[in-house]
Parts: structure tokens; C-alpha cells; sequence
């Protein structure tokens, strides 16, 4: 007689996917009282929970480390944007991760699970960005096993600046790509792989698309969609979105809308030009996130037809609220939001029908943008909830007693990873590659799956961004919002009882000034407990910039992969020399030599039709020198040289070897970013600095020996030295 015995196989861990959204408000979802449609999202919340006191950081990379390590973004070094690092003296602030504070993927690795991510990291040092690394702050060194996406806060939609576990690549070359179509297609094939071969093996995958911080560019379909839908005005548009907020549920039933925010024009005061701009403007927002949502529907029927949906906790959030940097008019240029430019609506009209397309980085004005966060006031950055409070959907069907319903809890990004642990019963290690690690900051909310009114188990939780300021307790929030120089001490704090105030719209300060007080007093104490000290208001601060600090001269060859902005030559407010010997083996021979930027701004050098041509693009207004004879065939060396006059003003002389072949007076150059995309050798790699090249990318077809490109004086600096005059571009303030 043979005996079987037979063993019940140890139940498969859960896996675990987050989905994070880039600059979408409360209200922008459909489950959150919007018109745009969004059923993909919505089913998660059918299926799932929705969270209505939920709240971030006002700002990308902050929100992005807090969800990963469970830790206040200040005390992990990561209190503001990481493409500045702000040197030693701003420890909370160097744009990375602390190997003190572990991700949830380096936790989970070390659990079994496999670790995949795709899309927007922006968790590395602009100056680690580049292709020769350290790579110690990318993706797989923070502990995902593959990662394929961007680095750094943006990228084109259609010409991203794309790395594949270590390394940069091109794009697909398939017609109509789109990135987060792309996204969705790398995580759908990570996941095949792992289910193929590892099937018992539970994963963890971090989806974070590049949609819908801008620019907003999605097919014209998409955007037609939405006809009709927005003439009626941001005024109308809020108005809808907060009655459907009170008919879901998902604020309380006290909420009142706040009022328009300061300097929002009433919709019907516009002129039609206005309007009709700014109508395109939300239309393209719209279609996007319809997009967007629609690529999120792919991964969820991949999940299902392979029998995974019923097993993962799936979380997804926005990073903050929705976005002012599209300023009073929308915008069509990406960098001229971080230059302190303001697009006029008659500079834009006439390339209205370009907004989507790949050569417009659209961004929306502010009237939609608080519509986006209706019902609360202001925006991104803002330590108001309009920055800070966002949607919060968990799909988690073992776990989940009652699905599609609302919680209310108070919570915070610091409290999604602790989540997750506590669900999967993982203890956090108190030692990660030799380095003792920091508790976890964040709480457990696992409570509230089953049981829909327990009191929440955060108490306490502060907000701190470029001097912004707030704190919120048991129901109460004070909140400051700062201008730029003024000493902290001087800032005007609200106060807030959020508890019966859900949109803050009434500021009680002097009802209850003791209260107040109290507040602040703890937004001190958390200050120092948390390291938001020491406290700075000056976003374009030169930083720290790694390998490039202190020098003058730099030097690329042909061949070298393209080079983010953050970690490319500082030429802004400044002299500088750009030498490139090259060799034409007959006249035929052109094509780009030098280009930084994109349709935007930027500057490139090239050679056409036999002659050298220098080109500068200063937000839609081209400086452009021909040289007044040809390059000669063979050996010659082409340069160009700026020189700075005054502000932002200066003279360029183009060179081919000794000879002066032009001169070009530039009455405005950019004072902070040259441009959102970075520089390339011998081609113009994604999407182009001219519209006078014959092809794409026009590769240079002749010899390059290397380009030198060298300072020739100190820039002005962008942090107040000892003496310094205060120089305000629009809302931009900077020192010389």
C-alpha cells in the first residue's frame, strides 16, 4: 500500500502596485466629482475605497519620498525638488533619499518579492542624472530590480528622455507613440516575464506616469472629445464639480465652496480670445487624464485575464494638487514658467491648434487649476489644501470589508507604506546594507479597511514648502503662506477648523487666538523633531552640483548620450565660449554640432547648406547669426562667444577658426533655465531647437573632434550674498 501525503501549498503573498498621478487636484477624477471621464479609476474605487481627508506634500519629489520610505520628506533629505541639491548646509534638501530610510522596494526585496517600476523617479540629484551616473540614487540602487522611464520631474509625452535600468535609450520608433502608453506597455511586460516564470513569487510594482504634470500633450482625439464641455467657465465648472462632490459624499456635508482665488478673473470678464484659449487649454488637460486613465484600464485587464486582480493591494494617489505653473494664462513654452515669463494670449492664439501636439508643452492657467482642486483654495506649492489634499484610492479586495465606500481619517503619504507592511505582516529591518535605519514617521491605516468610522491614528502631521508653511491637529490646521523675502517671522498664519471647515474657507485666527498659537508653537516642535530647519525660501538656488562644482571649462565628445539640464553647463547669466573642432570631408557634409533645449528655448549650432548658423531661442523669440561665408571642406574649428552685458543682455560673435563670420546683439537672454530638455553632441536627439533643420534629429555627417564649452565669469548669483541688490523678473526674485 503506498501512502500520499499531500501538502497544502503556503498561500501566495499579496502583491502590491502603486500608481501615482503627477498634478492632479481632488476634484480631477470622476469618483471625485469630475466631468472628465475616468471609469478605469473609477472601478478601483468601486472596488475598493475611497479616502477624502487624505493629503501630500504640495510638491513632486517630497510626496515621492515620503510614499516610498514612510518618512517625512525633510528628514529622508528630500524637502524640496531634486534637481537642485542644496549642499550640506540644507542636509534636508540634497535631492535624495537617505540610505537611513529604506524604500518599500528595498524592504520588500528583501522579503522575496519582485521589484519593478516604470515612469517618473525624481528621487536623484540633478547632477546624478547624467548618463556616467554615480547611479548610487537611481531606481535599482533604491531597490527595484528593473526600471524603465524618465529621472527627473518632466519629459516630453512624445520625445522622452527614456532610461532602461541604468543606461539611456531611444524611444520606441513605433508611429503615434506616447509615453505613458509606453509605461503601461514596460510594466505589462514586466509582469508577463514574472508571471511566466516566477508565478509564486509575489511582486511589487510602482507605476508613476509622467501624466498630467505638463506638458499636457495627448492624441487630438482625446481633446475633441471634450468639446463644448468648458465654454461655460471655470466660475460654472466648479460649481458642478462641488454638487457632485456633495451627491458622492466625499466631503462632508458642511463643505462650502471657497471663493475664487486671489487675481482669478470671473470667467464671464474675459475677452473671447481669452476664452477660447483657455477653453483648449482645459480640453487638452481633460483629454489627457482620459488618456491617462485609459492606460491604467490596460493594466487592470492585464491583472485580470491573468488572475492577479483578486490579489493585489493596488493604492493610487497624486503627488499634490493641481498645478499653478501654467500662471494667469496658461503657457505653450515649458520653460517660461521657471524663468518668470508670462505668455501673453496673444503670443499663444495663433498656435492654439498646436496645444496637445508635440510641439506644444501646455500647461493650463490658474482659474482651471483651482477648479482642479475644488473645493479648496490654491495650489501647488501651497501648504493649503489645495497643494496638499488629493485623491486616495485603495483597491485591496482580501482586506477590504466594504467596497465602495468613503473613509475619512485624516492621513498622510507617510502612512501608505506602513500600510502595506502591516497588511503583509513585514516587519521594517532596523539595519538596510550595514546603515541603521530611522523609524518609520507614518502609521498604520489598515484599521480603517473594516471599520469605516475608527478614529484615525494619525494625531499630528506637518507641511513645510519654499517657507510655505501648516500643521494640522485633530481637526484643527493653521497655515501661512509666504512671500518671498519676507522674514519668517513676519508671516501672517490662518486658522482652521477643519473638523467643521472641511475647505477652509472661514480663518478663525482671531476668534481663537490662543489656538492659533498653540499650533505654531507645534509646527516649531515638529520643524525641529522632523529636520525642516534650517528654513529657505529660494527655489532657484544654485545648489550643489556634484562632479560639475567649481568648474569652468567642460569638454564632449560625439557620441555621448544626452545630458539632462540639470547636470549641463550653468551658461545662464554669464559669459561663456562654445569651441567645436570639426573635419567636413567634402560640402555635403552638415547637420547639428552642438544643440541644448527644444521647441521652447534653447540654443544650437549647426551647419546648413554649407554655411555655420547659430541659433537662440528665448521662449518663442529666435536669435539667429548666419555666417558670412562658408565652412571650408576639411579641418576648421567653428565657436561662438557670449558676452553678458549688463542683466540678461549681452553680444555673440560666431567664429569659424580665427575669422568673425557674425555678430548678433541679444537684448534678453533666460536667467534660470536654458530648458527643460538637455543638450546633445552632433544631433539634436529628441525634439528640436530649430525649425530650419531639413530632417529631425539632422545628425552631423562630418567628424567632430570634441565641444568645449567654457565660462568665462562667475554667473550672477541666485541666493543673496552678504551685499546684494534684490532683483524681481515677474514673480521671480534673484540677487546680483
Amino acid at each position: 500500500m503506498v501512502c500520499i501525503m499531500t501538502h497544502s501549498r503556503e498561500k501566495k503573498q499579496m502583491n502590491v502596485i502603486y500608481i501615482v498621478l503627477d498634478d492632479v487636484g481632488y476634484s480631477a477624477l470622476g469618483c471625485y466629482g469630475s466631468e472628465i471621464k475616468t471609469p478605469h479609476i473609477d472601478s478601483l474605487a468601486s472596488n475598493g475605497l475611497r479616502y477624502n481627508n487624505f493629503t501630500v506634500t504640495p510638491l513632486c519629489s517630497p510626496t515621492r519620498a515620503c510614499l516610498l520610505t514612510g518618512r517625512n520628506c525633510h528628514s529622508v533629505g528630500v524637502g524640496v525638488i531634486t534637481e537642485i541639491d542644496w549642499g550640506p548646509e540644507y542636509p534636508n534638501k540634497r535631492g535624495k533619499i537617505s540610505d537611513s530610510a529604506a524604500t518599500l522596494a528595498q524592504i520588500l526585496q528583501m522579503n522575496g518579492y519582485a521589484t519593478y517600476m516604470a515612469g517618473k523617479w525624481h528621487l536623484v540629484p540633478g547632477h546624478e542624472s547624467a548618463s556616467s551616473g554615480p547611479f548610487d540614487n537611481w531606481p535599482l540602487a533604491k531597490g527595484f530590480d528593473r526600471y524603465y522611464g524618465f529621472l527627473l520631474g518632466m519629459t516630453d509625452q512624445y520625445s522622452p528622455d527614456l532610461v532602461y535600468d541604468n543606461h539611456r535609450v531611444e524611444k520606441p520608433k513605433e508611429e503615434n507613440y506616447h509615453l505613458s502608453e509606453d509605461l503601461v506597455d514596460h510594466s505589462i511586460h514586466f509582469l508577463t516575464d514574472h508571471l511566466s516564470v516566477t508565478p509564486n513569487r509575489p511582486f511589487f510594482l510602482y507605476l508613476a506616469f509622467g501624466a498630467q504634470h505638463e506638458p499636457h500633450q495627448v492624441p487630438k482625439p482625446y481633446i475633441d472629445c471634450y468639446d463644448g464641455i468648458y465654454d461655460k467657465g471655470w466660475d460654472e465648472l466648479r460649481k458642478e464639480r462641488f454638487a457632485r462632490q456633495q451627491k458622492l459624499g466625499i466631503v462632508p456635508p458642511t463643505t462650502e465652496l471657497v471663493d475664487r482665488n486671489p487675481g482669478i478673473k470671473a470667467w464671464d470678464t474675459l475677452t473671447d480670445d481669452e476664452k477660447k484659449l483657455f477653453v483648449k487649454f482645459q480640453q487638452t488637460y481633460a483629454g489627457f487624464l482620459t488618456h491617462t486613465d485609459e492606460q491604467i484600464g490596460r493594466l487592470l485587464t492585464f491583472l485580470n485575464d491573468h488572475n492577479q486582480l483578486e490579489n493585489t493591494m493596488i493604492v493610487l494617489i497624486s503627488d499634490n494638487g493641481g498645478s499653478q505653473e501654467g500662471n494667469w494664462n496658461g503657457s505653450i513654452n515649458d520653460t517660461a514658467y521657471f524663468n518668470g515669463i508670462e505668455e501673453s494670449v496673444a503670443e499663444m492664439l495663433p498656435h492654439i491648434d498646436e496645444i496637445g501636439g508635440p510641439y506644444s508643452s501646455a500647461n493650463y492657467p490658474k482659474g482651471w487649476a483651482q477648479v482642479a482642486n475644488t473645493p479648496f483654495k490654491f495650489y501647488k506649492q501651497d501648504t493649503f489644501y489645495g497643494g496638499t489634499h488629493v485623491p486616495l484610492i485603495i483597491q485591496c479586495p482580501p482586506a477590504i470589508s466594504d467596497p465602495g465606500t468613503v473613509r475619512s481619517q485624516f492621513y498622510h503619504a507617510i502612512d501608505i507604506t506602513p500600510t502595506v507592511l502591516d497588511l503583509l505582516s513585514i516587519q521594517a529591518p532596523p539595519m538596510v546594507a550595514g546603515v541603521l535605519q530611522m523609524p518609520f514617521h507614518g502609521v498604520s491605516m489598515r484599521n480603517t479597511f473594516t471599520k469605516p468610522t475608527v478614529p484615525s491614528n494619525r494625531h499630528v502631521q506637518y507641511f513645510e514648502m519654499l517657507g510655505h508653511r501648516a500643521i494640522w491637529q485633530e481637526g484643527w490646521v493653521a497655515v501661512t503662506y509666504h512671500t518671498d523675502g519676507t522674514p519668517f517671522d513676519q508671516d501672517q498664519w490662518e486658522l482652521y477648523h477643519v473638523e467643521h471647515d472641511f475647505s477652509q474657507k472661514y480663518n478663525v485666527a482671531k476668534e481663537y487666538p490662543e489656538k492659533l498659537q498653540e499650533l505654531i508653537a507645534l509646527w516649531w516642535e515638529q520643524a525641529k523633531k522632523y529636520d525642516v530647519l534650517p528654513l529657505d525660501d529660494h527655489p532657484y538656488r544654485k545648489g550643489y552640483e556634484g562632479l560639475q562644482e567649481g568648474r569652468t571649462m567642460f569638454t564632449f565628445y560625439p557620441g555621448m548620450a544626452h545630458l539632462p539640464t540639470a547636470a549641463a553647463p550653468k551658461i545662464t547669466l554669464a559669459s561663456y565660449s562654445i569651441t567645436i573642432p570639426i573635419f567636413r570631408s567634402t560640402s555635403a557634409d552638415q547637420g547639428v554640432l552642438l544643440a541644448h533645449g527644444n521647441f521652447s528655448s534653447g540654443y544650437t549650432i549647426y551647419i546648413k547648406d554649407n554655411y555655420v548658423f547659430y541659433e537662440y531661442d528665448y521662449v518663442g523669440t529666435v536669435y539667429q547669426l548666419k555666417s558670412s561665408k562658408p565652412v571650408p571642406v576639411g579641418a576648421s574649428v567653428v565657436s561662438f562667444e557670449f558676452r553678458r552685458e549688463l542683466l540678461m543682455k549681452g553680444r555673440g560673435k560666431l567664429y569659424v577658426n580665427d575669422d568673425v563670420v557674425g555678430t548678433i546683439f541679444m537684448p534678453r537672454t533666460l536667467p534660470f533655465t536654458i530648458s527643460v530638455e538637455g543638450m546633445d553632441v552632433g544631433q539634436d536627439r529628441l525634439t528640436p531647437v530649430s525649425k530650419h533643420y531639413p530632417t529631425h534629429h539632422f545628425p552631423f555627417t562630418g567628424k567632430i573632434e570634441k565641444a568645449v564649452i567654457k565660462i568665462l565669469e562667475a554667473p550672477f548669483s541666485k541666493t543673496p550674498p552678504a551685499r546684494s541688490i534684490r532683483i524681481q523678473v515677474n514673480e521671480t526674485v534673484f540677487y546680483v
